[in-house]
């Protein structure tokens, strides 16, 4: 193989490295995942509930953060951790309170405190669980079916594109919410109190493991399903860690379960940016390599 092949062969391997734009699906991924989701849940409800702003403003609050962290995370030219996962946090935070103001109203089943209101504007729509996740399902699965046309790829290792990341993003911000209500529902409605709705997704994502060694089922498909279940787990754990516990909780309280959660993944995420450094190749070397 002569010298113009291997620089074209780094050049391409450089391009592949400039243009990851999204980290490798690993456990760490997933613990980091489950944080961050717990801490949207709780950090959610710290300003709507527990500060008092409400499900409309919060939610209009929380949505401009998203698309602040989403523009930088877009405008980068490489996989950034610190980036991706304030992105999935902003999802999570945001998808929390819109999960809230469609489902919920200023019914006292979710006033706290004897409150007869809930900040200022509107104080949901009211719509319930089931209609709030088919409205979210449908919204869903109309964003895959248009990604789908676009031929591009729904492999998260393979998405290099800002055509394919908007849609990736759009998908996570939509089935963080439907996450949210499903776990809302889990928790509030099923009877099956916070900790179970935990453990039954946690036994959902461990049948979700054990598919992954069937041959016949993609594994794509069993990422997007990962990935909407871990946002119920998420708010089934940070409802059992700070609702009462006169419901089944543990009394946490949202500021302190935020705090303790915001620590844990700020370590998770430092750590991941200095392993993200450390396997950075800067392209003199690669070129020193291969010459």
């Amino acid at each position: 193989m002569g010298k113009s092949e291997l620089l074209t062969g780094a050049n391409a391997t450089i391009g592949k490295n400039v243009m990851k734009k999204l980290p490798e699906v690993t456990l760490a991924f997933w613990i980091m995942k489950i944080a961050a989701t717990t801490l949207g849940e709780t950090a959610g409800d710290l300003f709507a509930q527990t500060l008092g702003l409400g499900y409309f403003l919060t939610t209009v609050a929380l949505f401009l953060i998203f698309v602040v962290t989403l523009v930088v995370q877009l405008r980068s030219t490489r996989y950034n951790p610190f980036f991706y996962w304030t992105v999935i946090l902003s999802t999570s935070m945001a998808g929390t309170t819109m999960s809230d103001f469609m489902n919920r109203d200023a019914s006292a089943k979710y006033l706290s405190g004897g409150s007869k209101s809930l900040g200022w504007g509107p104080q949901g729509l009211g719509l319930g669980y089931p209609t709030g996740a088919a409205i979210l399902v449908s919204l869903l699965i109309a964003i895959f079916v248009v990604w789908k046309f676009t031929g591009l790829t729904f492999a998260i290792r393979d998405i290099v594109t800002f055509r394919a990341e908007a849609l990736f993003w759009s998908a996570i911000l939509v089935s963080n919410t439907l996450g949210t209500s499903m776990g809302d529902f889990l928790s509030d409605s099923s009877g099956l109190g916070y900790a179970g709705g935990a453990l039954l997704v946690t036994g959902l994502l461990a049948g979700l493991l054990a598919l992954m060694w069937v041959p016949s089922v993609p594994n794509v498909l069993l990422f997007w399903i990962a990935f909407v279940l871990t946002r119920p787990l998420g708010a089934t754990v940070g409802d059992f860690l700070t609702k009462p516990a006169a419901k089944g909780g543990l009394d946490l309280g949202t500021a302190g379960s935020s705090v303790a959660l915001l620590a844990l993944l700020i370590g998770l995420v430092s750590y991941a940016q200095v392993r993200e450094r450390r396997g950075a190749v800067p392209r003199n070397e690669v070129l020193a390599e291969n010459s």
